[in-house]
Parts: C-alpha cells; structure tokens; sequence
C-alpha cells in the first residue's frame, strides 16, 4: 500500500461557473506543480472536457480519472467518478437526456467551452448545465453503478446544494460509502450530529474553478496502486 496526493473535486472551463483558464493543459499542469498524484474532472452534469484532461494526464504523469458533478433533481451536489472514459461519457449522455434544458446566457454565467488536449475550442454547450437533473439523490448511486461507476455527496459542510442542507442527513438508504467535505476542519463537529460519518470514507477536495483555488498536496488516500480502478474501489467500500 501507498499514499498518493488526491484532488477529486476540480472543474474546467466548460462547467459555465469555471474560468476560461481552467483549460484541460491548464489544471493537469498545475496539479503535477502542486505535487498530486490523481485528480478528477467533474463539471457540472457533464464529462466532455475528461477526453482532453486524460491525454494530458497521461503526457505530464497525472492520472486523470474522469468524472461529473451530477445536481439532483433536489438540487444536491454529488460527485460520480468511472473507470474509464467511455463510461464516464455513456452517463454523461444519459444525464444530458434527463436534465433541465434551457439556453445559457453567457453574459451572465459564463461560457461552457469544450476543448481538445491542446486547449483549442472544439465545441461550447449551449445549454445551461447548472439546472438539476431528475436523477434524485436516492437513486443517484444506483445508476451511477449501473454505469460502472460510483457516486457520492460532495461538499456536505456547505450551507447550500449538499445533502445535510438540503435533506439534513444522509440516509444509509442512498447507497453512499463516501462523502467529501470542503473544509476538513468541520469534520468532527459532523460527526457529532452525524454518527453515520464514522462508518464512511472522509475526504476533501478544493472544488476549484480557478487556478488558484486548487489546493497544494496534503490529503492522500492510500491505494495499493495507483489506477482509477483503485480509487473507486477505495471509494466504494465501507469502512
């Protein structure tokens, strides 16, 4: 076993909230400067811009698992991570056939820009990503397996668009084996409130849309090898 800097949480220019310098060259530079082994992209109900981030990832050595941001139809944010990107972008498809669909206005949430690995714009969305899907937290991990995958809340300290905001616990009935805070200081009051966190996988991502947001390497997870295939298994398994 190993322990590898991890960063799961990270979105790109094509998540509308993302900066423009948020480019698939840009975050898989930045993460090996920062010293990550593994990071994961994860825009908003969408995987498109995960093709481009892997073939860098595999230039540069940073292994690129690809992932969504998925919004529940309760307007909760969870994360979903695959194997592989063909998987990744089946549920991605599937997510965009069972979302709210209205017309971005860029002026004011931002453009949602799809690029190659040699960050040149090959397509922008043009609908809106942020509106919720129909997927509802309670069967958010079943069909993110269905799809090889797995599933979990993000961002469970947040006041807004998490799980203990919205619904004010996480029922064991969701399936989940992990959740991410933002702040890992707020972990044991958590715990406190919340018994459940002690039988579940605890880590933190920056959920960065800026550069600057992303986070030097200090958290790990210890793998017995680093494959995005571990990761997920790590993930998905209760403690």
């Amino acid at each position: 076993m190993q322990k590898y800097y991890y960063d799961l949480h990270l979105h790109s220019c094509l998540s509308p909230c993302g900066d423009m310098d948020m480019t698939p060259n840009n975050i898989v530079n930045m993460a090996k400067l920062l010293g990550l082994d593994v990071i994961a992209l994860t825009d908003h109900n969408t995987s498109l811009n995960c093709e481009a981030a892997i073939k860098v990832g595999e230039e540069v050595g940073v292994l690129v698992i690809p992932g969504m941001e998925l919004t529940t139809s309760e307007d909760i944010h969870a994360v979903c991570l695959f194997p592989t990107l063909e998987k990744a972008l089946a549920f991605s498809q599937y997510v965009d056939e069972n979302r709210i669909h209205i017309k971005n206005k860029a002026e004011i949430y931002g453009r949602q820009v799809q690029m190659n690995e040699n960050d040149e714009e090959i397509g922008e969305i043009e609908d809106l990503l942020l509106p919720g899907s129909f997927i509802g937290m309670y069967d958010a991990y079943r069909k993110a397996k269905e799809f090889g995958g797995i599933c979990y809340p993000a961002h469970i300290d947040r006041d807004s668009l998490s799980i203990l905001a919205v619904l004010g616990e996480i029922d064991p009935a969701c399936g989940f084996f992990s959740v991410e805070l933002a702040d890992i200081s707020k972990l044991d009051e958590l715990r406190k409130q919340h018994p459940i966190l002690d039988t579940m996988n605890i880590i933190t991502c920056s959920d960065a849309h800026y550069l600057e947001n992303m986070r030097d390497a200090a958290n790990t997870l210890e793998l017995p090898e680093l494959t995005r295939e571990a990761v997920i298994e790590y993930l998905d398994t209760q403690r």
